[in-house]
């Protein structure tokens, strides 16, 4: 089966480093992925912020795209979640478009649930010796029902020890618009999620979603830079000699 990479533009733009990660650990896993260069954003933020014509601009040109590959592949629950079950709602008024977004929606998946359920892999020949905590990200656990294949994931790690995490299925704050209109609570809310990180007393906070890694990592690095959250794609293809 041909993997081809959807990356986000909040990965392309800001967080490259979870491209490149996810690129090198499909390469590990005997895959050959291909990139379409003329990919953009999937619509996400315009549909959240009711600007439906646009996000059906958007939708349409990302199932001209990917429409013909067979299978696709995101670091990025969220986005993963728009294209699977936002367009065929976003395109339902045309038959046509609606039948080729229901089409496109079976072939989408996150990184993590791609590697665990299609792949059947578990181990994907990571190491880390030392304690690590995992975030539930809402797209990720709530939207698509992922969440054991990070931790089996995490599991095959060597030398990992994943901790439990207080409150691990609560939102980070981010929420995309939310962190904007709502930026007091969100901080709040992201103080919280540190603090349960920190008492845990794990080295590293992973998860699955880029914009709850922009919001963590940032008030860590405000507040405690002692302290690191990591996109799992990132922690899977670095060697316990690259962590510390």
């Amino acid at each position: 089966m041909k993997v081809s990479l959807f990356i986000p533009c909040i990965v392309d733009i800001m967080l490259p480093e979870i491209g490149v990660a996810t690129y090198k650990l499909l390469l590990r896993l005997g895959e050959k992925p291909i990139y379409h260069p003329e990919q953009t954003c999937c619509g996400q933020p315009l549909f959240n912020a009711g600007y439906r014509d646009q996000a059906k601009r958007a939708a349409k040109h990302f199932i001209e795209v990917f429409g013909n590959d067979e299978c696709i592949v995101s670091p990025a629950g969220s986005c993963v979640c728009m294209v699977k079950y936002h367009y065929p709602e976003l395109l339902e008024d045309e038959p046509s478009w609606r039948d080729r977004a229901n089409g496109l929606a079976g072939r989408v998946f996150e990184l993590s649930q791609y590697i665990v359920d299609k792949l059947g892999v578990t181990d994907v020949g990571a190491s880390f010796e030392g304690k690590v905590a995992y975030h539930e990200s809402c797209h990720v656990l709530r939207g698509l029902g992922v969440s054991g294949q990070p931790k089996k994931l995490i599991a095959g790690a060597k030398g990992a020890q994943c901790v439990d995490l207080k409150n691990s299925t609560a939102c980070c704050g981010f929420g995309g618009e939310f962190a904007v209109g709502y930026p007091e609570i969100s901080e709040a809310m992201v103080k919280d999620k540190a603090w349960s990180f920190i008492n845990t007393g794990a080295e590293i906070l992973l998860l699955c979603e880029p914009g709850c890694l922009l919001n963590i990592s940032g008030y860590l690095h405000r507040n405690h830079p002692g302290k690191r959250a990591m996109h799992l794609a990132s922690f899977l293809v670095r060697q316990t000699n690259e962590q510390h």
